[in-house]
């Protein structure tokens, strides 16, 4: 027994390997078999839901556009009061001037100034006006550099000044490999090596080196030039006459003997240069630029998330003293979302109240009669949504066919007709007859699965026909009304093409101002960041109900 028991060693399968070794290989391979079949859905998933959604939350809060499109402007803004009641300084100027020339070339300062508009109106405008004339700025200076030494309007004077000799000759290299691959008739994809700066310029002309790094690069990547063919923009000229007014020679001379041989002469005679005040030039372009509030929206709005959009969903906006109430004639939302919620019951409840006989009924009838009727129910499905709607508009209109009849029997006066159209009244009624079948068929399955001998059980020992109902089938059938109910509920709550339509001032709902934001203003973090609250207040209901009724209790049958 003892040499039995010393022998004893791990459980080994066929192949001598031990067994629960072989055991977790079996089951991870059939999780991964598993996993594999169920790959493609989850990927489609990921694709047209999941993604989507994580898409809308991040639009919700993103705001990178101000950051990105002026970074020195917000840099330059960190140190600005606004309290104060004045602009900022001509520095902030000079900075905005670099990044709104730069902006202007790409083409992205107008959809900078559409991102400000929502929240000054007016600033739009601002920048379409001033994106056309902020090329010019730094002209006055540009003349008076080049009748100092005319060779600073070469290109090549810049790109001797300017460029990294390494750089030069790496685009060198790269512009020969280009003019043999076209000889040669060959495709030729590779870009160009970005412009790099030559070291220590930017030391001794920080404006100077960024404003004409900024234009080389564009002038790369937008317009697919060589930066030594291309002048620089005048605002270039207003960076170097800003940086040579307050360097000494000292800082000069640390320059190399070449650049030092251009910029001597320049800075000897920027103190007789006549000047011009930045800011002026602004006003003349349009003279909201004083007005502090201008500022204070690019300062309070810089940095890369903001909770801007929510606060606007619920009628408030982030201003630079914090956050305050939007002009009461602009307060909306709270107001749609209310509608929407609240017509969005009323709806579920005439879906219910409507739809609970005709399940019952259906449920209750020989199979042949049922089958036909329910046809019937399912018609809707068959016919176009668009279709349908317009349908209602013939009937409710003033002069539609519901009017006409009453007015024919008499009951309402012909100067009397009733307004049954582009109300809340017509959107209930248009979506109620929509939705109706999406409660119908809930209750009818499960209602097809409550055994009549229940009900004639009840009636055998003494229940009149109301309490055998009341106690005996209606609860039998509340899994069908919930699952009805939230099938109608969060369809209404989302629908946007009938309250569009039927809904006219009073009876749209807020997927109507979410679709217009996308399509019409293209405000596309507030259409985001609504339909993230929509989606939060569905999820709350959602929890509600379970915690009231239990999701458990819900049944397609």
């Amino acid at each position: 027994m003892s040499d039995a028991a010393s022998q004893t060693g791990p459980v080994l399968s066929a192949d001598g390997k031990p067994l629960k070794r072989s055991l977790q290989r079996a089951l991870r391979a059939q999780k991964l078999r598993a996993l594999a079949l169920i790959a493609p859905l989850l990927i489609f998933i990921l694709v047209t839901f999941i993604a989507p959604i994580a898409d809308m939350l991040f639009r919700s809060v993103e705001n990178q556009i101000v950051s990105d499109t002026l970074p020195r402007t917000t840099r330059a803004l960190q140190d600005w009061d606004h309290k104060a009641g004045q602009p900022p300084s001509e520095d902030v100027f000079a900075a905005f001037t670099y990044d709104l020339v730069a902006a202007a070339e790409r083409k992205e300062h107008t959809r900078l100034g559409t991102r400000l508009n929502y929240e000054m109106t007016g600033i739009s405008s601002l920048f379409r006006k001033t994106g056309r004339r902020v090329d010019d700025f730094g002209e006055t200076y540009m003349d008076q550099f080049t009748q100092v030494d005319p060779a600073l309007e070469r290109p090549e004077t810049w790109m001797t000044l300017m460029a990294a000799p390494d750089w030069q000759a790496d685009y060198a290299a790269w512009d020969a490999a280009r003019v043999a691959a076209n000889k040669a008739g060959r495709d030729f994809d590779q870009p160009a090596p970005l412009f790099r700066l030559k070291a220590g310029v930017a030391e001794v002309l920080p404006e100077t080196a960024d404003a004409y790094a900024e234009f080389a690069r564009l002038a790369q990547t937008e317009n697919a030039d060589n930066p030594a063919d291309e002048e620089p923009w005048p605002p270039v000229f207003l960076a170097l006459y800003r940086d040579l007014i307050h360097v000494g020679p000292g800082a000069i001379g640390r320059l190399d003997d070449a650049s030092q041989a251009i910029l001597a002469p320049a800075h000897d005679a920027v103190e007789t240069f006549e000047t011009v005040d930045l800011v002026d030039l602004y006003l003349d372009a349009d003279e909201d630029w004083q007005n502090p509030q201008v500022w204070a929206t690019i300062q309070a709005f810089a940095p890369a998330y903001t909770p801007g959009y929510f606060l606007s969903s619920v009628d408030l906006k982030q201003t630079p003293d914090g956050v305050a109430a939007q002009p009461e004639d602009q307060r909306i939302y709270v107001m749609l979302f209310q509608r929407t919620l609240f017509m969005s019951l009323v709806i579920m409840g005439s879906c219910v109240l409507l739809g609970y006989p005709i399940a019952y009924l259906l449920s209750n009838l020989p199979m042949r009669t049922s089958n036909v009727l329910l046809i019937l129910v399912l018609l809707p499905f068959w016919t176009s949504l668009l279709v349908r709607t317009s349908a209602w508009k013939v009937l409710l209109q003033q002069q539609g066919v519901i009017n006409d009849v009453l007015v024919w029997m008499g009951i309402v006066a012909d100067d009397a007709r009733l307004v049954m159209i582009n109300n809340q009244f017509g959107t209930i009624v248009a979506m109620t007859h929509i939705l109706l079948p999406f409660m119908i068929l809930p209750l009818y399955s499960v209602m097809k699965t409550i055994p009549p001998s229940y009900v004639r059980a009840a009636k055998s020992l003494g229940a009149t026909n109301w309490t055998a109902f009341w106690r005996v089938y209606f609860p039998q059938s509340v899994p069908g009304i919930g699952a009805g109910c939230i099938l109608v509920f969060i369809l209404a709550i989302g629908y946007y093409i009938t309250p569009e339509l039927v809904g006219g001032t009073t009876g749209t709902f807020i997927s109507n101002r979410i679709a217009y934001h996308i399509s019409s203003s293209l405000n596309w973090g507030l259409a985001a960041a609504l339909g993230t609250i929509l989606l939060a207040v569905v999820l709350i209901l959602y929890w509600l109900y379970d915690r009231i009724v239990g999701i458990d209790n819900v049944s397609l049958g």
